[in-house]
């Protein structure tokens, strides 16, 4: 258990509350706040989630400071409660150049004895050749997916950790990275993400059955 303030935070490993209880809260606590080293220890958990080639495109702007959050609030009009009241808005960004760390993690991995230095030396230059040809849409569509794999995970490891989230796609994409000093030719938005201790429970949702969404030959 990591108490902040007052108000007790359970953390939990149970996958039927993790996975299966999570909703999407819209109202937080704003006294709950989250501390740098856990933010670390959250987003570090969630960068475990699979990607293309193990490039890891995603990119995390924590949006955290008051000052940061009044910025924020004008892109997120239709979200402004969640900005308010979240101890953290994350914005993911897929980076379109995220090939420029292959050299680094094919290195490490090597050095960390995941991979044997000879399957890098074949399988480096090969991706790298590969990026060399892909389209820019192409690259968009790699970095969006796996952005949105990674946001999953961090949705399912933030509850772990006793918070809560909402992913908010309504707000001004087109303006978030210059706002925040980022390269908006590199870094594509892929969604905001509100994080803190829910004020209330949230509403359950319905899912389609699955003869609507499944096919099985």
């Amino acid at each position: 258990m990591t108490t902040t303030n007052t108000n007790a935070v359970i953390k939990t490993n149970d996958f039927n509350k993790i996975a299966l209880e999570r909703r999407s809260i819209k109202s937080y606590d704003p006294s709950v706040k989250i501390s740098r080293e856990e933010m670390n220890e959250i987003l570090t958990e969630a960068t475990r989630a699979p990607s293309s080639i193990n490039f890891q495109p995603w990119r995390f702007l924590v949006i955290e400071s008051e000052e940061a959050k009044a910025k924020l609030l004008p892109l997120a009009k239709f979200n402004s409660h969640q900005v308010e009241t979240a101890a953290a808005v994350i914005a993911i960004f897929g980076d379109l150049k995220h090939e420029q760390n292959a050299e680094y993690i094919f290195d490490k991995a090597v050095e960390l004895g995941y991979m044997p230095a000879e399957v890098k030396e074949r399988q480096l230059p090969f991706a790298l050749g590969y990026y060399e040809n892909l389209s820019e849409q192409a690259r968009k569509d790699i970095a969006l997916i796996d952005s949105g794999l990674v946001a999953m995970q961090l949705m399912l490891v933030a509850r772990a950790h006793g918070y809560d989230t909402n992913p908010i796609g309504g707000y001004e994409k087109d303006q978030i990275a210059e706002v925040f000093g980022m390269d908006k030719d590199r870094y594509v938005p892929v969604m905001l993400l509100s994080m803190g201790k829910a004020a209330n429970e949230g509403y359950p949702s319905m899912r389609l059955p699955l003869d609507m969404v499944a096919e099985f030959k």
